[in-house]
């Protein structure tokens, strides 16, 4: 093999301080990442929560690729390991994958030394991204149907002044359009009329608030298929 020029346990040396600068910018990159998928993603649940996980995906990549690059014996090991795992929970949007590529990109790019590329690369992408939304955004709007299920005990008062209330301080314009109530229980369906997805998130998040137990469901009349 070494008549071939081959040198299989040859070893990239290893540098404690390169791994420490390349943590130390995957960090600011996967804070960014956060903060871009919570400002521009579309995703309608869970966004704050699932962007939580983009700087442990950003910096563990990093320390994976920096010490396996250093030897093939545990490149192949890795290649192994990895052949058997299995994720069980499920990706509910193509975006979210998306920004989970970019989390790995970043961490694949700082870890194999590539900063300068991966930093020029992340902000160009973030970038365009980022301005392709808010100009898709600006003069639009979002038009939904809410759909709200609340407990009413007996001997309680209606809750329709309250919930209109609270849905008056998010939405640019509603329309009350049927209400039911029956077995202690009151559904209440608005038009609404949103000026961006972050609205949307504190609208639930006050309704939540407001009225513990309660049901809410969103039907963006736009995504709906026609039949």
């Amino acid at each position: 093999m070494q008549g071939l020029g081959l040198e299989l346990t040859s070893a990239a040396p290893f540098s404690v301080g390169a791994l420490v600068l390349a943590l130390g910018v995957g960090l600011i990159l996967s804070l960014a990442l956060r903060w871009h998928f919570q400002r521009f993603g579309s995703t309608l649940s869970n966004r704050a929560e699932f962007a939580q996980v983009f700087p442990f995906i950003v910096l563990t990549t990093i320390f994976i690729i920096t010490v396996v690059k250093s030897s093939l014996a545990l490149s192949l090991g890795l290649v192994g390991a990895l052949s058997i795992v299995r994720f069980r929970t499920p990706i509910k949007e193509p975006e979210e994958l998306a920004y989970l590529f970019m989390a790995i990109a970043i961490g694949l790019g700082l870890g194999a030394d590539q900063v300068i590329p991966t930093i020029v690369a992340a902000t160009v992408i973030l970038g365009s991204v980022g301005a392709l939304r808010w100009s898709s955004n600006g003069g639009d709007t979002k038009n939904l149907y809410l759909s709200i299920q609340c407990p009413v005990p007996e001997g309680e008062r209606s809750p329709i002044p309250a919930l209109e209330a609270v849905v008056d301080r998010f939405v640019s314009a509603g329309d009350m359009r049927r209400i039911d109530k029956r077995d202690g229980s009151l559904e209440a369906t608005y038009w609404i009329d949103l000026a961006n997805s972050g609205k949307l998130t504190e609208l639930v998040e006050a309704l939540e608030r407001e009225f513990p137990g309660i049901g809410i469901t969103f039907i963006d009349q736009q995504r709906v298929p026609v039949i």
